[in-house]
């Protein structure tokens, strides 16, 4: 058994007292000499082991002289004080004994301290701040890895602390660029309901300063991060540059710590960033409950004392994304932020307005929306959605097979196996050029119908040995109707297949009128003369 020594002690004091063991009975107990139990028995408290004093033979001589390079140093410009690699250069220079490195280095460690204390240098200490009701809060960004849609993905958590509650708000997103800063700020005084009074702690976040100034306090802030924090009418306190001005916020940096660990280990797994964030909600409610430290109320009654002492929202929230115009060129793509996305191609050489997001990317043409997308992150990336090139693929059908925008969709299952068997059993029947340009027109039945509704037409048109396209609208509406949905929806891009594919049956068109195609209507054609003989009356006169 392994037992500290106050352990030891405590125990052989408690069998003396208790069980009334003899010295010896005691030593054999233990396993210890007996003069080590008469020690327990005379103090409660073990004698503290003395330390070895540690000496330097090969570095005594020049002690004095690397004393009076440190005393210098104290006087010397901060960027042209001695390194101990500069010490351990210079004694080998000007006394030709080459000490090792270590042996310098500790010294050293020792040394600077004492000579500053000695010079009156003031010394590295904390201050506990006073935080007032409503008063402060603290920001910070951390990275976290999230399993996004079976991918490990690198996200960024943002965390708002309010000083004097400890109460926190976080959101995840993929980047932390303004977007994001900015978002998380709206979802942050949103979910407080106010706006602390005091101050809002940062670090020198690209999103909100250009420019630190040199050894000042002053900054020169991002143009939109100025307005951002005057239409909330909070005033923002920038912290030291490096680990100094983390101590000035270490609330937020260690909640951002303790948030990782506590509830997004081990890696979350979730098909969408809303997912999780849904799920940060929860964790916050039960953060709640907790007490920090010593304190006696939980952090929602704390909170719920200085909920009152927060200043009133604006009416309206700010406006967080930003707004761009490029120009799709003849690829159909339009490239913002050093990623790429696609535009349907008629509008190839045209500028497009652009809203970007930290989560989405909205592409309009005046007032009419024309392509969404979820943003992307990093360097050189592409999303390309199959629909907008349909109309180019009608006149080059032989792109499509080999085409990125056919790749993704399969990876994202919206061209599911139904329509590869269908392009499968056209191109057979058809031709690859008149089978594949049969599946663009299936296709383009994505726009004004849902995506399962399609789906069940193509499995009808399959079955009975059609390709037409008139055939698999009408068993889409017939699919839609059945369902009690409309017919027909608004264009957008089609939501992917579900994996169970076990849809609502539909009765299909018998294959005796699929075989000779739609039955011609009999009626017979108006006739237009009659319309003709009413524009020859004349009205007649009230009179």
């Amino acid at each position: 058994m392994s037992l500290s020594k106050q352990e030891l002690f405590d125990r052989i004091r408690r069998d003396s007292w208790q069980r009334q063991l003899s010295i010896r009975a005691l030593s054999k107990k233990y396993g210890v000499h007996r003069r080590l139990v008469r020690e327990a028995l005379s103090s409660p408290v073990p004698t503290p082991r003395r330390r070895a004093v540690r000496t330097s033979p090969r570095m005594e001589p020049y002690k004095k002289t690397v004393d009076a390079w440190l005393r210098a140093d104290l006087e010397a410009p901060r960027k042209q004080r001695h390194t101990v690699r500069r010490i351990v250069a210079r004694i080998e220079e000007e006394f030709g004994e080459a000490i090792p490195y270590p042996t310098v280095r500790d010294f050293v460690a020792v040394r600077r301290k004492e000579i500053a204390a000695q010079a009156g240098a003031p010394v590295e200490a904390f201050v506990t701040r006073h935080n007032a009701l409503g008063a402060d809060a603290e920001v910070d960004f951390g990275d976290v890895y999230v399993d996004l849609a079976g991918q490990r993905t690198r996200c960024y958590l943002f965390a708002f602390r309010l000083a004097y509650s400890g109460k926190s708000v976080h959101r995840i997103s993929r980047s932390c660029g303004q977007q994001a800063f900015f978002e998380g700020h709206v979802h942050a005084l949103t979910t407080l309901g106010g706006v602390p009074a005091g101050q809002v702690r940062y670090d020198n976040l690209t999103p909100a300063v250009k420019k630190v100034v040199f050894r000042s306090r002053s900054r020169e802030e991002n143009p939109r991060w100025t307005n951002f924090h005057e239409y909330y009418g909070f005033t923002p306190f920038y912290c030291e540059p490096g680990l100094r001005g983390a101590h000035e916020k270490g609330g937020v940096e260690g909640q951002v710590g303790y948030f990782r660990r506590n509830y997004l280990t081990p890696v979350p797994q979730v098909d969408s960033m809303d997912e999780l964030n849904a799920r940060l909600a929860e964790f916050e409610a039960k953060e709640d409950e907790r007490r920090i430290g010593a304190r006696m109320r939980t952090i929602a009654q704390d909170f719920a004392r200085e909920a009152d002492h927060l200043l009133p929202l604006p009416d309206d929230p700010f406006a967080t994304g930003i707004t761009l115009t490029p120009r799709v060129d003849r690829y159909g793509m339009i490239t913002v932020k050093m990623c790429r996305y696609s535009v349907p191609v008629r509008f190839i050489d045209r500028k497009v307005t652009v809203t970007l997001t930290c989560d989405d990317l909205t592409v309009h043409d005046g007032r009419r929306e024309v392509a969404r997308h979820r943003r992307l992150t990093g360097r050189g990336a592409e999303h390309l959605v199959l629909d907008h090139y349909l109309e180019a693929l009608l006149t080059k059908p032989g792109a499509l097979e080999r085409s990125e925008a056919l790749h993704q969709a399969r990876a994202e299952r919206t061209f599911t196996a139904v329509h590869e068997a269908f392009w499968a059993a056209a191109k057979k029947a058809l031709g690859d050029i008149e089978g594949t340009k049969a599946l663009v027109k299936v296709l383009l039945l994505h726009r004004h119908q849902q995506h399962a509704d399609v789906v069940t037409g193509i499995r009808a048109a399959l079955a009975a040995g059609t390709f037409n396209e008139d055939v698999i609208a009408l068993e889409a509406r017939k699919a839609a109707q059945a369902a009690g949905r409309a017919p027909t929806v608004t264009a957008g891009t089609p939501a992917p297949e579900p994996l169970d594919l076990d849809l609502a049956p539909v009765t299909p068109l018998t294959p005796h009128r699929l075989a000779r195609a739609l039955p011609s209507d009999q009626r017979p054609l108006p006739r237009l003369e009659q319309w003709d003989e009413l524009l020859q009356l004349r009205r007649k006169d009230s009179s």
